[in-house]
């Protein structure tokens, strides 16, 4: 079978191994990270989510970063970008530790608030900006043919390790007692599996991930002055090759459809489909509802090598798009029920993955390496404004128990919609672009 042939020329590659186990080491360190947060943010005694609560904590823990993602790309193509992993997973371990240590001071029954904001978005920026660099790193030791097959691999397997570190999260919740050190356990584990991720990343040259050039030692100021001017022309560029822009601007879409299901789905395991007053079993329903998703992330992993070479990824994009709205169909029919929802993480996960492996293919395909750290940092921007204006949407028109109906069908016909217009007017190959 092509897939399995190609996944074992891949695991043969030195290179690919050492920069896929650097990645598998860093995302189980999210998984643990974010499960602490969910805990915190959604799922803890001292709070009582509504829409707009939910719709706060996104928006603290990804606008800023938003706003901030753009100055990554620049730097992205001056810094060696091996150095970027072994660095950020550093400061991430001692941000954790420091996150840690804050949940075990205070008391129970106190609502951490802003200190856990903060210290958990600066964690999360630091993510973002190292899934930039593995992102474009990536070409430099996977080419050809190849390079979908490793698309496929290294972000999808990466989500299963980050549901594999949150199962190992919620493991730990189960066996500590309640109280902080139960608070704490998880994003603790999360720093030593950083600190494990930064000595992996020493397996690899300080140049191998590029880029190819690098700029010299420009005084700081000087270079944060051109980085307005230099994404502005990274973007021109994403737009004029056509491809990877669009491909970008779908992802965005297809990202903010996405994010209204999280949201709602939040709301529906803590608020309806769980006593509201049992926080426990909420997060033990929503961890059910995210394992179901992390199912359809890792189906993606055979499937989307195996069509989307036949159809193109543009076509696959299109496809994706209508799982996106089959996605909805379980709820709409048999209603709002834990069965149904299981069955819908699973196609919208499915759809959500397999979608970001075939436009991370057309970026990294169709985009020359001196942009590339612009275009993934543009890309995180994109990402993340998704997912900030699902919680925005989420908080005007979803109820506090997240069972709506009428939005589920509204996301289908949404879907519906970007698979046609994506499927009509999307160009087929990239345009040449003088640089």
């Amino acid at each position: 079978m092509r897939v399995l042939s190609d996944l074992s020329a891949l695991l043969r590659l030195g290179r690919f191994r050492r920069l896929f186990a650097v990645r598998i080491a860093s995302q189980c360190a999210d998984g643990l990270f974010q499960i602490g947060l969910a805990t915190l943010f959604f799922f803890s005694p001292e709070r009582q989510n509504s829409p707009a609560e939910v719709a706060v904590a996104f928006a603290v823990l990804l606008a800023p970063f938003t706003l901030v993602g753009p100055w990554a790309g620049v730097f992205l193509d001056r810094w060696r970008r091996r150095q970027v992993l072994l660095v950020a997973n550093i400061i991430r371990a001692g941000v954790s530790v420091a996150t840690g240590v804050l949940v075990l001071t205070s008391p129970s029954g106190l609502d951490l608030g802003w200190p856990v904001y903060v210290s958990a978005l600066v964690a999360l920026s630091i993510n973002r900006f190292l899934l930039s660099a593995l992102s474009a790193g990536l070409p430099h030791v996977v080419s050809g043919p190849l390079l979908l097959t490793a698309n496929s691999l290294i972000p999808t397997l990466g989500a299963v390790a980050a549901g594999v570190g949150a199962a190992a999260g919620l493991a730990l919740g189960l066996v500590l007692p309640s109280g902080r050190p139960k608070d704490a356990a998880a994003v603790i584990a999360a720093a030593l599996i950083m600190t494990i991720a930064a000595a992996l990343a020493t397996r690899l040259e300080p140049h191998e991930l590029g880029p190819r050039d690098t700029a010299g030692p420009a005084p700081l100021r000087h270079a944060l002055a051109r980085i307005a001017g230099e994404l502005g022309t990274g973007a021109r560029y994403l737009a004029r090759r056509a491809t990877p822009g669009q491909a970008l601007v779908v992802m965005a879409f297809h990202r903010f459809l996405f994010g209204v299901s999280v949201v709602a789905s939040i709301l529906i395991a803590r608020n309806h489909l769980a006593d509201p007053g049992d926080t426990a079993g909420g997060l033990a329903v929503f961890a059910e509802l995210a394992a179901a998703t992390a199912v359809g992330f890792a189906a993606s992993i055979p499937l989307t090598p195996l069509v989307s070479p036949l159809i193109g990824p543009q076509r696959w994009i299109v496809v994706c798009l209508v799982l996106g709205a089959l996605g909805q169909v379980p709820l709409l029919i048999g209603g709002i029920t834990l069965a149904t929802m299981l069955a819908s993480g699973a196609i919208v996960g499915l759809a959500a993955q397999s979608a970001k492996i075939a436009v991370d293919t057309i970026v990294q395909r169709d985009t020359e390496d001196a942009y590339r750290g612009r275009a993934f940092a543009l890309y995180d921007v994109l990402y993340n404004s998704g997912f900030v204006a699902a919680a925005a949407l989420g908080a005007l028109v979803l109820p506090d128990d997240g069972a709506a109906l009428i939005v589920f069908a509204a996301l289908g016909g949404a879907y519906l919609g970007a698979a046609v217009l994506f499927g009509f007017y999307s160009a087929r190959g990239a345009r040449d672009v003088r640089t």
